[in-house]
């Protein structure tokens, strides 16, 4: 069986089992998932990779607690959502999330101009949204989680995410009404 064909709940229990050395297949699975959450959470790759390095920490000293019902992924992932948050938390600031529906990219230097603009007009606008919001509307459309696997992370329903989302989308759509935004995302 090769590493491909091996289940995480496999490998969890090969861990479970004294295996250590198979845990590096869960971090090379799920280490591009962790670190997408920490740039989501504060935008320094430094920060991120120290995000990854505690997440994994924690994902291995809290294996045992793992009870396979669901998807190990979810589980992983809502941890790493939960380390998140308490380390906003902790920290007293709000996780800022930058960048939402990048338009393609085209490589001439006037689109570039007009896409770094709309992208700090997005930013701030984002800022200004409720942590709630961002969450959700973040792992809906950066982490490309469907709403089912959001609710699996924050323990909220599914209509609630929904509502999140689209909360998030229509306060967006009024904040950036009537600049080059609206235009440009056609909103």
């Amino acid at each position: 069986m090769t590493v491909e064909q091996v289940t995480d709940e496999q490998v969890v229990t090969r861990v479970l089992r004294g295996d250590s050395e198979s845990f590096r297949i869960i971090v090379e699975r799920y280490q591009q998932h962790v670190y997408n959450i920490g740039m989501r959470f504060f935008h320094r790759e430094d920060d991120a990779y120290d995000f990854v390095q505690e997440v994994f920490l924690k994902v291995f000293n809290n294996l045992g607690t793992y009870r396979q019902k669901g998807k190990f992924r979810s589980w992983l992932l809502k941890l790493a959502y939960n380390h998140g948050i308490n380390m906003i938390k902790s920290s007293r600031t709000e996780p800022e999330f930058d960048e939402f529906m990048k338009p393609s990219d085209a490589p001439t230097p006037e689109r570039q101009h007009i896409k770094g603009e709309i992208e700090g007009l997005l930013s701030k606008e984002m800022e200004n949204l409720p942590v709630k919001y961002r969450v959700c509307l973040d792992l809906f459309f950066f982490a490309g989680m469907s709403f089912n696997d959001i609710s699996n992370i924050t323990d909220l329903p599914v209509n609630t995410i929904k509502s999140h989302v689209f909360r998030a989308k229509r306060q967006l759509r009024d904040a950036l009404r009537g600049t080059m935004a609206e235009e440009y995302y056609e909103m």
